[in-house]
């Protein structure tokens, strides 16, 4: 296991050093120069050369890349062109709101998909084994924002319970508004996730089923709930810990339209925003940074599996 655990934290370093040369060259292919977001319209020559200069724009693209690789070793993401902020500290701020409203929401899937789905599968011949089917379904079908726009009317218009987005500016520091203004956006994505992460619940629960060491279980004399509790639970959860490392990925890469839905200043906002405005250090900051979440997370994911199924890490030992 240590040595496997290694291997994957060398893959991950490699990964992470791919992720962001291609993100460097990309970045360089965009039309204009990143200069151009320093200065207004009308410009003298001295100025465009004074503001390349600044922003290292008319250094050789070597010169650039190393530059950039040693900066990113050393945390610094830049200042914004625009704020003229650190990006690392903005970034931090806009987590603040996008790493709980992800989690909330990635909790809430897990609390639905996996008690539900196991009854779509064990209870799939009865009318509510096969509604929590249909329903699933009908929640993977409905776009993400419409699933928001639905529960802002009926709970922020109709029944005024919540309120129907916006963030306090003083943040968490005000923890009852910033708590309440977290309920719907996290209810939507856990809907919309729970719906899909169900489907893969049933047909895990549906292979255990099926599964030899259930029906020898069943014949030492367990009990139907302690043969797949005891037995079944442990090995259908392995690929269902996969999906749910693709589905917090997801969540974290598609935030950006629940914080458009609710007004939510998180990352999302802040890389639309700094496209908008061609803030370069701000959008180079929010992708290398998601992209080292999405990392971080399969990373996890992959150490999971190992940890709940012993046949895996016999395996990555005998690879070593």
């Amino acid at each position: 296991m240590l040595a496997y655990t290694l291997r994957r934290t060398l893959i991950l370093i490699v990964s992470l050093f791919m992720a962001a040369v291609v993100l460097f060259v990309l970045l360089r292919l965009l039309p204009g120069d990143p200069a151009n977001a320093l200065l207004g319209v009308g410009a003298t020559t001295q100025q465009i050369e004074a503001a390349r200069a600044q922003v290292g724009s008319d250094q050789p693209l070597a010169v650039q890349f190393v530059s950039f690789i040693g900066n990113l070793a050393r945390l610094d993401l830049g200042t914004s062109f625009v704020s003229r902020a650190s990006v690392l500290d903005e970034i931090g701020n806009r987590m603040s709101v996008t790493l709980p409203l992800a989690f909330l929401g990635f909790l809430l899937a897990i609390v639905l998909a996996v008690p539900l789905g196991i009854v779509a599968a064990v209870r799939g011949d009865r009318w509510y084994g096969a509604a929590i089917s249909v329903i699933s379904q009908l929640g993977i079908a409905i776009p993400v924002f419409w699933v928001g726009i639905l529960l802002v009317t009926l709970f922020a218009i109709n029944l005024r319970w919540l309120p129907s987005g916006g963030f306090p500016l003083r943040g968490w520091s005000n923890f009852s508004e910033a708590a309440t203004g977290m309920i719907l956006p996290a209810l939507t994505i856990g809907l919309v996730m729970g719906a899909s992460l169900l489907r893969y619940v049933r047909a895990a629960t549906l292979d255990v089923l099926g599964s030899d060491y259930l029906r020898t279980a069943r014949a030492l004399g367990a009990s139907f709930p302690e043969a797949l509790f005891k037995h079944g639970l442990r090995n259908g959860a392995v690929p269902v810990v996969s999906i749910l490392g693709i589905e917090l990925a997801t969540t974290f890469l598609g935030a950006v339209v629940i914080e458009r839905v609710f007004s939510l200043p998180g990352l999302g906002s802040m890389l639309l925003l700094a496209i908008q405005q061609r803030d370069y250090p701000n959008v180079q900051g929010v992708l290398f940074v998601s992209t080292l979440l999405v990392l971080l997370i399969g990373f996890a994911a992959d150490l999971a599996q190992r940890l709940i199924d012993p046949r895996l890490r016999g395996r990555s030992g005998a690879e070593a």
